[in-house]
């Protein structure tokens, strides 16, 4: 036989509660067929109940503890709430919650009992294939980097044209033609550099002829002129 203290504090004892709530429709989801087939879990999965046609949900057997419930749909996201239920209590509170904070934070705001979960946003599966941008792929490093490398490899035939011959002959008996042709096909602008400091090299050093109208050739015709006078 069970004593009076005990029987006295039977009704206060609280084994398991039967969590009960709704999903509040809106314009995003206006009623169960666009929501379709759904789930209401506990801890994400430990213990879980369907959403009904008139969008009614129910968990029984819940004991006491700490919950996280969640709402799994394949088209909706919805918040998360933190579910308390107490042994001493006969109602569960319910609480927002933040998924990923620690679930021992505790909050004085309180949400209305019995649960209303109400759908955020729809869920996105596939993204718009991005149509086709010219201007974004000049702007790419590697299309840069080819473009400057086509316009050094046809500016390379030009700039070895304007190069004196005994300059050219040195830079390949130096074996330098070879390098700055590697560069330059690896995009390395300091081959092209190269070549024209080497063409800016050849004119510095090409002697200017002198002009045949000197003084000298100037004194010459007039001596000559007073000799033929005497």
């Amino acid at each position: 036989m069970s004593s009076p203290a005990f029987d006295a504090l039977l009704p206060f004892i609280i084994i398991a509660v039967e969590l009960h709530g709704y999903i509040q429709w809106n314009n995003l989801c206006p009623d169960y067929g666009a929501l379709a087939s759904a789930k209401v879990l506990l801890d994400g999965g430990k213990m879980s109940g369907r959403v009904t046609r008139n969008g009614n949900f129910s968990i029984p057997d819940v004991p006491p503890g700490t919950y996280v419930l969640s709402v799994l749909s394949h088209d909706y996201s919805f918040d998360h709430v933190r579910i308390d239920v107490s042994p001493s209590e006969p109602l569960p509170e319910v609480r927002p919650y933040i998924f990923g904070t620690p679930l021992l934070t505790t909050t004085s705001f309180s949400l209305p009992y019995p649960i209303m979960l109400t759908p955020r946003h729809k869920n996105r599966y596939f993204s718009p294939r991005e149509s086709f941008n010219l201007l974004g792929m000049f702007q790419s490093p590697m299309m840069m980097i080819m473009a400057l490398t086509g316009v050094m490899m046809l500016a390379m035939p030009y700039i070895m044209k304007q190069l004196d011959p005994e300059t050219l002959d040195g830079l390949k008996g130096q074996g330098k033609i070879a390098s700055i042709e590697k560069s330059i096909q690896s995009g390395d602008p300091r081959g092209l550099s190269a070549l024209l400091s080497a063409g800016e090299e050849t004119k510095a050093s090409t002697p200017v002829a002198k002009s045949n109208t000197g003084p000298s050739t100037l004194q010459q015709r007039k001596g000559g002129k007073g000799n033929k006078r005497r």
